[in-house]
């Protein structure tokens, strides 16, 4: 299976995802399909998580980066390759030309995560960090392969790409015949494409549900065009489904084989994170996490058995801890609350007590004294509280104004 660069266009068939997977044997894990007993109760049918967040480098990536570098030309080889990604696509081009003995560069935004920097230089590439977002990275890698020669591999928008991605729907067959619906998350759309073009073949009854992040959903008003239309300044916590515009060839794809494309609320992208931490012991990233984010949002609405793709685990733990707590206060595990208290000795531990009582933990407690919205007489607490659910939140706060506590947030 090798094409040109020129052959950016062609259609994307069953049989270029079957050579896709023959070239993945022994490169790409074959990984796990797992169930889940809490998501198979709400839904009311069973539910499979495929956990592509334990393939190597942390994502489905290294699938379509891989079959795209080995389908090139041996000319093409030996100018090397470019990308640019903020983090998953990085690892996967990086680790796949290592194993191809192929030179890369790789660019990355400057803010991308520590160790997913550390990680792409550690799999051989080279890294140049360029830009605050995607879009001035993706410039930068584009011109830095006009400039020498290298072949510029795209994350998504090339048949290759969404033929390895395509691997992925294989497996899901085979280890989950009797699938009935397929929830995956989309970003440019390379991977739903992919599922979509294997799956459909075999399948046509196949069920295929694609989620977007709310603030990051270009598909919705693109297939409602009939084009790919650019969201401006998409915005999510879900960085790899994070893209603007749809890559065309995916849309096309996606047009036509998908079902439908769903979005989901940053709520539940933090806590379906924190669910498949807790539930089902995986760490996975929120991009990846977005297809147990629509089935949290809308349970009764899947026909089953159910594959959710979790389609990637690379988390920067800075954001794992900011997810958690986030998800947690969507969970009402969590609370911040924020009142003004009179400032006399034994103060803070009358109002420590009334906590004790209701039962709520105490994480965190910021006592203000000097400040000029404060009475000589008055100090401020904020406390962060670790609490039951949202009727245990209740419960804390009507415990704190009886106590003649003005609650101010």
């Amino acid at each position: 299976m090798s094409y040109s660069t020129a052959d950016s266009l062609r259609p994307v068939t069953l049989d270029d995802v079957r050579g896709a997977q023959k070239m993945l044997s022994g490169v790409a894990r074959v990984t796990a399909m797992e169930g889940s007993r809490h998501l198979s109760q709400m839904v009311g049918a069973p539910v499979h998580l495929k956990c592509e967040n334990l393939q190597r480098t942390g994502s489905f990536k290294l699938r379509g980066a891989y079959v795209r570098i080995a389908g090139l030309l041996p000319e093409e080889r030996a100018a090397g390759v470019v990308a640019a990604s903020a983090g998953n696509h990085a690892q996967g081009v990086a680790l796949a030309s290592a194993l191809l003995g192929v030179r890369s560069t790789v660019f990355m935004p400057k803010g991308a995560p520590l160790p997913k920097v550390s990680a792409t230089r550690d799999y051989g590439a080279e890294v140049r960090l360029h830009g605050q977002v995607v879009d001035e990275t993706l410039a930068a890698a584009q011109e830095y392969a006009a400039e020498t020669g290298a072949v510029f591999i795209h994350p998504f928008d090339h048949p290759d790409i969404i033929a390895g991605q395509g691997t992925v729907g294989l497996e899901i067959l085979e280890q989950c015949p009797e699938a009935r619906t397929i929830v995956v998350g989309i970003g440019g759309g390379g991977l739903a494409a992919g599922i979509a073009v294997s799956v459909k073949a075999l399948r046509p009854d196949m069920r295929i549900v694609g989620v977007q992040a709310e603030g990051a959903a270009a598909y919705p008003p693109s297939l409602a065009a009939g084009r790919p239309v650019t969201v401006e300044n998409p915005a999510t916590m879900a960085d790899g489904i994070k893209v603007g515009r749809p890559g065309d060839v995916p849309f096309g794809i996606v047009g036509e084989l998908v079902d439908e494309v769903r979005t989901v609320s940053e709520d539940e992208l933090s806590a379906a994170l924190l669910l498949c931490l807790e539930r089902a012991k995986l760490v996975v990233e929120p991009a990846g996490a977005s297809p147990v984010a629509a089935l949290l949002g809308r349970p009764d609405s899947f026909e089953g058995p159910v594959v959710a793709v979790l389609s990637g685990g690379n988390v920067d733990p800075v954001l794992m801890q900011r997810v958690l707590r986030h998800g947690m206060t969507a969970q009402g595990r969590y609370l911040a609350v924020r009142l003004r208290l009179t400032d006399r000795p034994g103060a803070l531990a009358t109002l420590l007590g009334v906590l004790s009582v209701v039962d709520a933990n105490v994480l965190d407690v910021s006592h203000v004294r000097t400040d000029p919205r404060l009475g000589l007489t008055e100090a401020e607490v904020e406390l962060h509280l670790e609490t039951k659910g949202p009727a245990h939140c209740v419960e804390v706060g009507q415990a704190l104004r009886e106590a003649g506590y003005t609650v101010m947030g």
